[in-house]
């Protein structure tokens, strides 16, 4: 039997490629019931850290906590835990294992219950679910979270499963760009994201000496989000919400130091530049003319936002630096008031609030009315994740 010429395989290429723009068809979000008020963590934080006798440090962090605009927080973490596991409690304490043993349990437990609400709303079997993106900077493990959700979701044996490990606050962009590129690439498919995270990786008492670790202390929530993408849909049953127009990834020059996250034997420590919200504000533009002026666009308040709320100074700066109206960053600044930053998690429970309030307000379109959005994520590296949306007709899903 003679090889199949270069036409003929060309050919097969063109059958395994989907038709149209992958495109997001449903969203689905899940916190721990477990939360804190902002106003009432310093007194816990510093209480379960026997850390009382810190005075100072504690006005400091108070201090830190007030200028978050963060409202309140969910853990997986309650004071019991903490009780039990008095190891966590310390500063810089080896307590890896304590903290994996606790967290690989959890993790895809709280992925089930996001991914179980997209599947519910997205309306088709489960067994249409061709791949799996399961994206965590919680922990390290194999078989991971992606194997361990497979079962508890009752996939199929056979769904192609990519596990993202420490992709940080841009995981949850990085995900959508690798979800565009499989359906796009694969006929038939539908990707499954899910964006989980446990911030009991990196709980530990304060230290004067290390600032940095204060104001992830203050920051950091636990939820997971997922969302599920597709191209050539069966409009019968599918709702689409946002085409995803085009996803790109950029460095931000010289910032490799400002935002380092590492594996220790006391967990997840990081460090964090005081100049971030200002590294990224002087280069955003730059990202923003190379993602969008391809289609014409120009007027960054012609776009709806989705953008990750890695806290309020990034948010304050960018607004002012690509002159924005005050309502067009209010998805971001809600969902980092109820949740913190959640890390992967966040974008997605942006778009989610996005899409609510679109419907309850009434507006013709997911993107508050807009036709044409960005959707930003930041993480180490600087690394920006931009992904270009489409939004479409309201559903009243």
């Amino acid at each position: 039997m003679s090889l199949p010429t270069l036409v003929e395989r060309e050919n097969i290429q063109d059958m395994q490629r989907a038709e149209g723009l992958a495109t997001i068809l449903a969203i689905g979000t899940a916190v721990p019931p477990n939360y804190i008020f902002q106003t009432h963590y310093p007194d816990y934080y510093f209480r379960v850290t026997n850390s009382e006798h810190m005075v100072d440090l504690k006005d400091k962090f108070k201090r830190i906590c007030d200028r978050t605009l963060i409202k309140k927080r969910h853990f997986f973490l309650t004071e019991d835990i903490l009780k039990e596991n008095p190891n966590m409690c310390e500063y810089m304490a080896p307590s890896l294992n304590t903290r994996h043993d606790l967290v690989l349990n959890e993790l895809p437990k709280l992925g089930k219950e996001a991914a179980t609400k997209a599947i519910t709303e997205w309306g088709l079997p489960i067994s249409k679910i061709t791949h799996l993106i399961f994206c965590t900077t919680t922990c390290i493990d194999m078989p991971g979270a992606d194997y361990h959700l497979t079962n508890l979701l009752g996939l199929s044996p056979s769904v192609k499963r990519f596990m993202m490990f420490h992709q940080a606050c841009s995981g949850g962009g990085m995900a959508l760009r690798l979800a565009k590129d499989l359906c796009e690439n694969n006929k038939g498919s539908r990707v499954l994201v899910v964006c989980a995270e446990i911030s009991a990786a990196y709980f530990h008492a304060p230290n004067e000496n290390d600032i940095d670790s204060l104001v992830g202390q203050s920051l950091f929530g636990d939820g997971a989000g997922a969302i599920i993408v597709g191209s050539e849909l069966d409009v019968l049953i599918e709702h689409p919400l946002f085409e995803i127009v085009t996803a790109t990834q950029s460095i931000i020059p010289n910032t490799e130091n400002a935002l380092t996250i590492h594996l220790r034997e006391a967990g997840v420590t990081f460090n964090l530049h005081k100049d971030i919200p200002k590294m990224i504000s002087e280069n955003i533009e730059d990202v923003l003319v190379d993602a969008v002026s391809p289609f014409g666009i120009s007027d960054w308040n012609s776009l709806f936002w989705v953008v990750h709320p890695g806290g309020r100074a990034i948010l304050d700066r960018l607004e002012v630096k690509v002159r924005l109206g005050e309502e067009k960053l209010r998805a971001s600044r809600h969902v980092l008031s109820e949740y913190g930053n959640l890390a992967s998690a966040s974008v997605l429970f942006v778009i989610e609030e996005m899409r609510k309030t679109s419907i309850q307000e009434g507006k013709k379109s997911t993107g508050e009315g807009l036709d044409w959005g960005v959707l930003l994520g930041f993480g180490p590296g600087l690394t920006v994740e931009t992904v270009v949306l489409c939004s479409l007709p309201v559903s009243a899903l």
